[in-house]
């Protein structure tokens, strides 16, 4: 009778554990240098064929998609890791607020500030105003939807919710480094020199709700209220025809709405001092908390509804707007010398009647090339009217 020799049989192995999720820092990183080429080269494109259209592509694809693939690619859950989770009422009204009386008390004056040390040729290149010209009613109401609603909810998801708590350390270290850098990254992603220390203030407005809260819902709020409140004082001065250069606002009138912005800050401190509740959020998730318990999906799985989701709407925006896109990109090859306010009224009476045929035309009551012929003569005409030599 033979020896039994030893079985060759392995006991099961234990399953492997599921990968750690990726560094906050490291991905707070990696995915603010991602979103930034995404913002200059997708986003830029896209607000060019059409800007109100783009405002909304942009903030839901670039910075709302992005960080939402990339958290929940490295094993995060983005409501609980953001502090996107129910909204604390009292908060969130008092960074409505707090954003309204920010902009009034410093927002304002240290944009005119910036406005009246800057060039007025870097003014003029990035006057935002600008984006507000020649839409329609329709691209207006996306426009500021965008700009009060896409904007702060998509931004402060990505800065406040993904960069500024990557960057974070753990108690006891201070969270300030990361506040700062992140109200710096926050203002340089809108490529706007003039603007930028203006931006930079309000991001850390924005990011010391997030860090007084721990919930994105104040900030966003804030973010809103900044826009909103902007937005419709620009529309309001349009429609009344009170437009005005930087360099005609009376510093009196500035100083005159700080001062009533900083009797509102104090108004708003005072009362969060009485009320604790007006600060006193939730406790950010920790780190275990917002470790999502399921096996992390494929990526490809996770950009597939992105992708789709942006091709059909740029499939739309053709299907909708053809004429709009294709005079767009005709404007951007024939280009008509800028008129300023002292300019001769016949050409600004001319300047004011293209608008009008290209209106007419977008809409395909008019052919596009009598457009096209008015616009090439006005450029050659004007250019001669103002003394300018003829582009080569």
């Amino acid at each position: 009778m033979e020896d039994s020799g030893p079985s060759d049989s392995q006991p099961p192995q234990p399953p492997e554990p599921p990968p750690a999720p990726t560094s906050p820092r490291t991905m707070a990183v990696a995915g603010s240098a991602l979103a930034l080429a995404l913002f200059i080269t997708v986003g830029g494109i896209v607000q060019f064929i059409n800007p109100a259209f783009g405002i909304w592509f942009t903030e839901l694809f670039v910075f709302l998609g992005l960080g939402w693939v990339m958290l929940r690619f490295n094993g995060w859950r983005p409501r609980e890791y953001t502090g996107l989770t129910p909204a604390p009422r009292a908060a969130t009204l008092f960074g409505f607020l707090l954003g309204v009386a920010n902009f009034f008390a410093l927002v304002v004056p240290i944009q005119f500030g910036a406005q009246s040390l800057a060039p007025e040729w870097l003014t003029k290149l990035f006057d935002a105003s600008r984006l507000f010209e020649g839409q329609s009613p329709v691209e207006l109401a996306l426009l500021l939807s965008g700009v009060s609603v896409a904007a702060p909810l998509c931004e402060e998801f990505f800065f406040r919710g993904i960069l500024q708590r990557g960057l974070t350390p753990a108690p006891p270290a201070s969270p300030m480094r990361a506040l700062v850098v992140t109200a710096v990254v926050f203002s340089a992603f809108h490529l706007d020199p003039v603007g930028f220390a203006a931006r930079v203030e309000l991001g850390l407005l924005f990011g010391w709700l997030y860090l007084r809260t721990g919930s994105l819902w104040p900030s966003i709020a804030a973010h809103a209220a900044n826009n909103l409140v902007s937005s419709v004082l620009f529309l309001a001065a349009k429609a009344l025809g009170q437009e005005s250069t930087d360099g005609e606002t009376d510093p009196r009138a500035v100083l005159a709405l700080a001062g009533l912005g900083f009797v509102g800050l104090s108004a708003l401190f005072t009362a969060a001092r009485h009320y604790p509740g007006l600060l006193g959020g939730q406790a950010r998730a920790t780190d275990e908390e917002a470790r999502a318990p399921e096996p992390r999906p494929s990526l490809a799985g996770l950009l597939l509804p992105w992708v789709m989701a942006a091709t059909l709407s740029l499939v739309a925006l053709g299907a909708v707007d053809a004429r709009g896109i294709s005079l767009n990109f005709y404007d951007a090859q024939h280009s008509l010398p800028e008129l300023e306010k002292d300019s001769p009224p016949g050409l600004q009476a001319e300047r004011k009647a293209l608008q009008v045929l290209r209106n007419s035309a977008r809409r395909g009551e008019t052919s596009m090339e009598a457009y096209h012929e008015e616009r090439e003569r006005q450029a050659h005409a004007h250019r001669r009217a103002l003394g300018l030599q003829k582009e080569p």
